[in-house]
């Protein structure tokens, strides 16, 4: 089966060696990728450039609507190519690898936090019909099977197509996002989630989800991504 179907490489396409191939990433690739660790934001988990601060400069600046987050790779290198794969070339896979990565990296985390459940970032519905499917959501699913936190991908929607996020300041990426998000159901009988996506860069996006599951009565709120940008 392995002849036939070989895995590849989640980040440059390059089919795996024999003692690769369980991890998802080739050699060469492995080289340059960097898997998030400390010292990192005591917040939202970027990697610090100054090992001793507690908080990156973004959570210095404001509060945020969730309690943490954590990131599973630095947003950089053969992560970018892998997460535009996932993004734009249907490479689902690539969520898959990635899951098994966050539950061996985060695993205790998760046990600690004890989210009831894994909520995706949506898309807006025309944009997921385009595309196919929603990357966070592939990701959700693969990080539920590892794990077995029940996926909920009915209860959060998109209700504005909004612009995409990448290039503007966090200020724009926050009035982007007022009113674009809406919950359901009336009666959210949850007290803790974790909402996953595959980037975060300012968390705008996680903190607008984050602020009206907490209006409809979610107590405690974390994220996790794939990628994470460094601060700075």
């Amino acid at each position: 089966m392995s002849i036939l179907f070989p895995r590849h490489c989640m980040c440059c396409g390059k089919v795996l060696s024999f003692s690769a191939r369980n991890q998802g990433i080739c050699d060469d690739c492995k080289k340059a990728v960097t898997l998030v660790k400390p010292p990192c934001c005591q917040v939202c988990g970027k990697p610090l450039r100054i090992p001793g601060d507690a908080l990156c400069r973004d959570c210095a600046a404001g509060c945020h609507h969730y309690i943490q987050g954590k990131g599973v790779f630095v947003y950089a290198g053969p992560m970018k190519l892998a997460m535009y794969r996932l993004k734009y070339s249907n490479h689902r896979f690539v969520a898959e690898i990635c899951a098994r990565y966050a539950k061996v990296k985060y695993g205790e985390w998760l046990s600690f936090i004890q989210p009831e459940a894994i909520i995706p970032v949506p898309m807006y519905p025309r944009k997921k019909r385009k595309r196919g499917y929603n990357q966070a959501a592939v990701f959700g699913k693969a990080l539920s099977r590892e794990t077995a936190i029940p996926f909920v991908d009915d209860l959060v929607f998109r209700s504005v197509d909004t612009v995409p996020q990448k290039g503007l300041s966090l200020a724009k990426r926050q009035k982007n996002l007022k009113n674009a998000f809406k919950i359901k159901e009336n009666d959210v009988k949850l007290n803790c989630v974790l909402i996953v996506d595959d980037i975060y860069t300012t968390g705008a996006t996680v903190d607008a989800i984050a602020k009206i599951l907490k209006r409809y009565g979610v107590a405690r709120i974390y994220f996790l991504t794939i990628c994470i940008g460094s601060d700075g």
